[in-house]
């Protein structure tokens, strides 16, 4: 998100196809007549795009360019949002439908674009037995999500996280 915007001294094209204030097009100037009306107007000269010959420069306000490029940065981060986590429970001795029915479920989550957390409680000796269960959900559930952690066990639980597969 780093990019570095090309203002003032630092445009280095002899000529650029410059836009003015209010968005109306000056045609191609020469870059030394280009900075000074920017100083005579008190405003930035602001290049758009390095990719093109004459590169496209604006006149804007001073520091409106950075403020454009924060709001453009946050608009992007919002609506990207950050990344839901649900969390699925099992138990280590689970039916044959009831386990077709979280795969379902966590399916359907990691398509919608949530991580899922799959948590096994852990009674007695049953960690070994939890741990192949996670395995066969993750196995079971690799087209739409992949990890993000390993298997944790602690104490009463065993746990893993998967990430949406469209993220990648």
């Amino acid at each position: 998100m780093g990019t570095k915007l090309t203002m003032n001294e630092a445009i280095k094209a002899s000529e650029v196809q410059l836009t003015g204030l209010q968005g109306e097009n000056l045609g191609v100037v020469a870059r030394d007549k280009a900075l000074s009306m920017a100083k005579e107007l008190k405003v930035d000269l602001v290049c758009t795009s390095l990719l093109s010959s004459p590169p496209p420069c604006k006149l804007m306000s001073r520091g409106g360019a950075q403020r454009q490029k924060e709001q453009v940065q946050r608009e992007t981060r919002l609506k990207e949002g950050p990344v839901k986590v649900k969390e699925i429970r099992l138990t280590a001795n689970i039916e044959d439908h009831d386990y077709d029915t979280k795969c379902r479920q966590g399916e359907k989550l990691l398509e919608s674009g949530s991580s899922v957390m799959l948590v096994v409680r852990i009674q007695g000796k049953e960690g070994p037995q939890a741990k192949a269960l996670l395995e066969r959900l993750i196995t079971d559930l690799s087209s739409s999500g992949k990890k993000a952690t390993g298997i944790q066990i602690s104490g009463k639980q065993a746990a893993i996280q998967l990430l949406p597969a469209r993220n990648e």
